[in-house]
């Protein structure tokens, strides 16, 4: 399995930095959950990681039995190829295609093209909405119905660690429920590795075995566990409402 790290992070755009010297690290099998309000560089950090956006300085590392890459200056491509995918904040689906044409373009990574009649089926059996939408346009379907396309074109990366970025946003309080809790039952049925940005405090505690809570692109809080998290007077104050 897989462990992420990240060391003393800043990155921004233009001459805007928005994360200081951010460190984290996720531990093999761990959902580890990045909290904060919008604004405030949970975005960014993701796209760190995927290569979309270069940091100005810093380490970027993925450990696997002991062999240490750097994911610093290596292309999304690259970093796709070597087990992470990311759910991106707002879906970002091919709207014109259908359902089982964006779960297809998701198996970009050459060890998943091998899999991908196993991981459609996998997908549908998991999300059944969607086997009966597969030949409808994705653009077509509900905001919570997207967000099962997202989450499974994903999954048919067959990746080791999966980074998701805001799942709750656009979605009913119920959606949102169900979505974080299948975020989960994915992670066990597929022995993942689990980094999820969210500002729904509430919904991302009940699954999360720690995190970390960032205010102004800095790691202001790191819980150790749940119950720290929850406990914390900062985040009951601010973000739980007490």
């Amino acid at each position: 399995m897989s462990k992420l790290v990240i060391e003393n992070i800043s990155a921004g755009y233009g001459s805007v930095q928005v994360l200081h010297n951010v460190s984290l690290d996720v531990n093999p099998g761990e959902t580890v959950v990045l909290l904060g309000t919008n604004g405030n560089g949970k975005s960014t950090l993701l796209k760190s990681v995927m290569g979309l956006l270069h940091p100005s300085n810093g380490a970027i590392r993925l450990e696997v039995d002991g062999q240490e890459t750097d994911l610093i200056g290596k292309s999304t491509e690259e970093i796709v190829e070597i087990g992470i995918a990311m759910v991106p904040e707002g879906r970002r689906l091919f709207s014109l295609l259908t359902v089982e044409e964006n779960l297809t373009l998701g198996a970009y990574r050459e060890a998943a093209r091998k899999k991908i009649n196993d991981n459609l089926d996998f997908c549908f059996s998991t999300f059944p909405r969607l086997k009966e939408r597969r030949k409808q346009q994705a653009g077509s379907l509900s905001g919570g119905e997207q967000q099962m396309v997202a989450i499974a074109r994903s999954l048919m990366c067959d990746p080791d660690i999966l980074l998701v970025d805001e799942p709750s946003v656009g979605l009913a309080p119920i959606l949102v429920s169900q979505m974080i809790a299948k975020i989960k039952e994915l992670k066990e049925l597929k022995n993942l590795t689990v980094l999820m940005a969210e500002q729904n405090f509430n919904q991302a505690i009940k699954i999360a075995d720690r995190g970390y809570v960032i205010v102004h692109g800095q790691i202001e809080f790191e819980g150790k566990t749940a119950a720290e998290l929850e406990n914390n007077e900062m985040i009951k104050q601010f973000y739980l409402g007490a």
